[in-house]
């Protein structure tokens, strides 16, 4: 059959890439004959691997992973069909990128896989390529012999298939495998659905974000510019016949330019990723892109070390305080130069945000609102996220020295 095996690490849907196993036994593997305990601890352990994602490609991945590891198999695959005949997402373990890159296009949905969906039932076989809907694969495609499959299913819909081959133990997959990997794919079915609202509500919330701008440039900045419009139009045809009145016309052009960039400004201060889905150092250089831009300050950003891992609500609330920081910095500050830096450091996330403007007492702010430690200029706010998340801000200020707000938040 033309039912080859694709591999799995992050792609876009219908694409794939390798992923090499390169025939390591997995200790994660419940045994055959294993005891009840050691079983439920195996299935667990793989149900927890898959439900710690929310990506439907991540999900995919590691649904295939914990099959080969739950049931040591050499081989794994799961393919979620698509409306043309063929798979959106194939997505395999055991198979390196090489191999994969001798293989081919993706399978279409014939053969073994065809039967698998219209069946909609389990099929353990003692080997594939003795049976009736055996088509065949490629000359690269690794050799399968004993092959155990199962659907994934919500309901009377088939979500997608899950297939193991080539146990690495002697004789098989038994009917106690089955059993298990239906158990699994039960949970698999979960996971997936999960993954698939938790992506949807994503882009439905983008799509909200979207409209709350657009109603608040209209509103507000639009309605500016065209009084603006006006305004000049008014001076220039005074600018012969009344030259008094069209320096009064001129100079609220100039007022009602800079409430239309205050209000810009303002919107932008106010752009928030909708669930930081590229991650916290991206999607603050993202944000320090726009406001360098939008305003005279030089404003940089930098990442030392590697990638940051938060959870996704700190990252929120890390993301949410750099705002407060920056927003401190270009309104207050008359600062030329902010530097916000992301860094990872003795087991915490570092996040500083350093300025070269006025700087202040945060002795007398905290005295100006009511003795609450770092009071006033939105320090109090940030000092309460910072405390929500088991984090720690301090404040390195002084008039006439800048500002350092300082934000570490454990790994």
């Amino acid at each position: 059959m033309d039912d080859h095996m694709v591999t799995g690490d992050p792609a876009p849907s219908g694409e794939r890439s390798g992923r090499r196993m390169d025939g390591e036994h997995r200790s994660g593997a419940a045994p055959c004959g294993a005891e009840p305990g050691a079983t439920l601890h195996a299935v667990s352990s793989a149900v927890l691997a898959v439900t710690r994602h929310l990506s439907v490609h991540e999900v995919l991945q590691v649904i295939v992973r914990a099959a080969a590891q739950l049931l040591d198999a050499r081989y794994a695959a799961l393919g979620v069909p698509d409306d043309q005949g063929s798979f959106a997402e194939f997505v395999v373990e055991g198979v390196s990128q090489e191999e994969w890159e001798a293989i081919g296009p993706l399978p279409r949905q014939h053969g073994m896989l065809a039967a698998m969906l219209r069946d909609k039932e389990p099929k353990r076989l003692a080997d594939i390529r003795r049976e009736a809907e055996f088509e065949g694969w490629p000359s690269a495609h690794p050799v399968l012999k004993d092959f155990l499959g199962v659907p994934i299913r919500d309901g009377d819909d088939v979500l997608g298939i899950l297939f193991l081959a080539n146990r690495r133990r002697p004789g098989g997959f038994t009917e106690a495998d089955e059993e298990l990997l239906t158990l699994f794919a039960a949970h698999a079915a979960i996971a997936m659905t999960n993954a698939r609202l938790y992506e949807r509500n994503r882009e439905l919330t983008v799509v909200a974000e979207r409209n709350r701008l657009a109603r608040e440039l209209h509103d507000a900045v639009a309605q500016k510019l065209f009084s603006l419009r006006l305004t000049a139009q008014a001076a220039a045809a005074l600018a012969e016949r009344d030259p008094a009145r069209c320096v009064r016309e001129l100079a609220q052009v100039e007022r009602l330019a800079a409430d239309a960039l205050a209000e810009l400004r303002a919107v932008i201060f106010e752009l928030r990723p909708a669930d930081l889905a590229d991650g916290l150092a991206a999607s603050l250089r993202k944000h320090v892109e726009v406001l360098d831009r939008a305003y005279d300050a030089d404003v940089r950003f930098t990442m030392d070390g590697g990638a940051v891992a938060l959870p996704e609500e700190h990252e929120a609330v890390v993301f949410r305080i750099a705002q407060e920081a920056l927003y401190n910095a270009l309104r207050h500050a008359s600062a030329r130069t902010i530097e916000v830096r992301l860094r990872t450091e003795d087991g915490a996330v570092v996040l500083e945000v350093a300025d070269d403007g006025v700087g202040f007492d945060p002795g007398a702010a905290s005295a100006k609102n009511g003795g609450e430690p770092h009071g006033g200029l939105g320090l109090a706010s940030m000092r309460d996220r910072a405390l929500s998340i088991g984090g720690a801000l301090a404040i390195d200020a002084a008039p006439g020295t800048g500002t350092v707000v300082r934000l570490e938040v454990p790994l």
